[in-house]
């Protein structure tokens, strides 16, 4: 059964002179390193994905690299536009053109799209994510091409600040 992992994006610098471009916009210290502990945890915990797909956002693939580098893992990574601006669709197009030896998938994205996707997802419920945050859904189906709303169920869900202190 495929598993998802939706990794929110670490806390980003809005400071940052971009020149109003919200793709550009970088990671702030604080993100960076809770990119870095949360990857760790990936790691610590055997949660390693096999592939992962982010958001073409500067600090959606900053903090991808920085969870890899974090964690010593490394993966087959690409990049959608539809994890930057196609909402909960643009999320079901990318995992649903998943290949079949893709166990475990990371999506790396943002707010409000990943609450509402964990929402769809699993049937229900309400969520926030705080950034940097990571859930893991476990379908119910056999292909990524199955996966569709109602047919996850939320196996855990981890802040950062949860493991401050652990590495």
């Amino acid at each position: 059964m495929p598993a998802l992992i939706l990794f929110r994006h670490g806390k980003s610098d809005w400071d940052a002179d971009e020149a109003g471009d919200d793709r550009a916009r970088p990671l702030a210290r604080r993100g960076r390193k809770a990119a870095q502990r949360m990857g760790r945890f990936l790691a610590r915990e055997g949660q390693v994905p096999d592939a992962a797909i982010t958001s073409p956002a500067v600090r959606a693939a900053d903090t991808l690299r920085l969870a890899m580098e974090g964690g010593e893992w490394s993966c087959p990574v690409r990049t959608a536009d539809s994890l930057y601006h196609g909402g909960i669709t643009g999320l079901l197009t990318e995992v649903r053109r998943e290949p079949a030896a893709t166990a475990v998938l990371l999506a790396v994205g943002h707010e409000p799209t990943w609450s509402a996707a964990l929402v769809n997802l699993t049937g229900g419920g309400h969520v926030q994510f705080p950034t940097a945050a990571m859930a893991r859904v476990d379908f119910d189906v056999d292909r990524w091409e199955d996966v569709a709303p109602g047919t996850g169920a939320l196996a855990w869900l981890v802040v950062p600040r949860l493991l401050a202190g652990k590495g």
